[in-house]
């Protein structure tokens, strides 16, 4: 190095002819930066536990009266000694939804934690959710993949739990999901795997093959991942599969980063036959041997289809072999059909379920 180019690397400038090294100004940036975020986050975690301890409070005291106007008036008065003493930020509604916030989140280890990554308008976004299953899906995905308030608005919006593979579940396996979830920040298939997929940003019309599916697909891949879920990444289009002196091409391939596996997507536009389920085996099984690296998992495979027969998937045992079929849909029905659609599909998958004792 010159040593033009040494003064250029180490001096910034001079005050009083006075050098400064320029790793100094870097290092000392980087050192109040991380300081206010620590800042910012604790400051954050202590305004979600006050308000948690005031709930509880309120919550304490309502208990100890039986009077069934109690808690009203009660919320009420405190909103007014408060608001005199504190100002703002203790209406009644304010008060009434800290007391809402206890009841959602009764116990505090968990506030503790969740209050590391969610702010208070986070937990007000999912106070009213229903039933419980769901707000603390919302809230511990929300932990995870640290979403913002807008971000998590647009995944409740687009019924994400309604149409994650969790939500199907019987609730026992669904809560000890979440419990796993909360205690070693393990995603599983289960909280990944959706079914319906909503592809409407490709902006398909009508009349469209599978060829168009793709190409749609891959102009539009940054969405079509957010669609799929946090830390997937697209590895190949077309993938070759070469077994003997046959020549197979796998859609789409991606890799799923918290799930340490190969992904293979098949599109169908039709209705999803029992024959796909062979074609897709025969993919995974050649992945797993040739493809996946030491220390990942079995590679799954997902197949999206225009329509399918729930009766006829659960017949043939797909996720005993890591396939997961899933509806696309490139046009959104109207909202209220498209949540009766939902809820109806969970009812029945439940329902299946728990007739044949899982």
């Amino acid at each position: 190095m010159s040593k033009s180019d040494e003064n250029t690397s180490l001096i910034i400038g001079a005050v009083e002819g006075f050098p400064v090294n320029s790793s100094l100004i870097v290092d000392l940036k980087r050192l109040i930066e991380s300081t206010k975020n620590r800042v910012i986050s604790s400051a954050n975690a202590e305004l979600v536990l006050m308000y948690w301890k005031i709930g509880e409070r309120i919550q304490e005291e309502i208990l100890r009266n039986k009077r069934a106007d109690y808690g009203e008036k009660i919320v009420a008065t405190l909103s007014q000694h408060l608001t005199e003493e504190y100002g703002k930020g203790f209406t009644k509604s304010s008060i009434a939804r800290m007391l809402q916030f206890y009841k959602s989140f009764p116990e505090i280890k968990i506030v503790a934690t969740l209050s590391q990554q969610l702010t208070w308008s986070h937990f007000v976004e999912v106070l009213t959710l229903r039933p419980d299953l769901k707000r603390n899906f919302y809230a511990e995905m929300c932990r995870i993949e640290q979403w913002s308030v807008r971000k998590l608005r647009e995944k409740i919006d687009g019924m994400l739990y309604e149409r994650t593979a969790i939500a199907k579940e019987p609730e026992e396996v669904a809560r000890r999901e979440l419990e796993t979830l909360r205690k070693d920040d393990v995603l599983t298939p289960t909280l990944i795997l959706k079914d319906p997929y909503l592809l409407d940003f490709l902006e398909l019309t009508d009349a469209y093959s599978e060829k168009d599916l793709e190409s749609a697909i891959l102009r539009e891949i940054e969405k079509f991942i957010l669609e799929l879920g946090s830390d997937f990444s697209f590895l190949s289009r077309q993938k070759r599969i070469s077994i003997g002196n046959e020549d197979y091409y796998l859609d789409l391939l991606f890799y799923n980063r918290a799930l340490r596996c190969l992904i293979a997507i098949e599109l169908k536009l039709g209705k999803f036959k029992a024959a796909d389920k062979g074609q897709m085996e025969l993919y995974l099984r050649w992945l797993d041997k040739y493809e996946k690296k030491l220390g990942e998992e079995m590679p799954l495979g997902i197949v999206l289809c225009s329509d399918k027969n729930q009766e006829q998937v659960e017949l043939l045992e797909l996720a005993q072999n890591g396939i997961h079929v899933a509806e696309f849909m490139t046009q959104l029905p109207a909202p209220e059909i498209f949540e009766q659609k939902l809820h109806k599909a969970i009812a029945y998958a439940k329902a299946r379920l728990e007739g044949n004792g899982k």
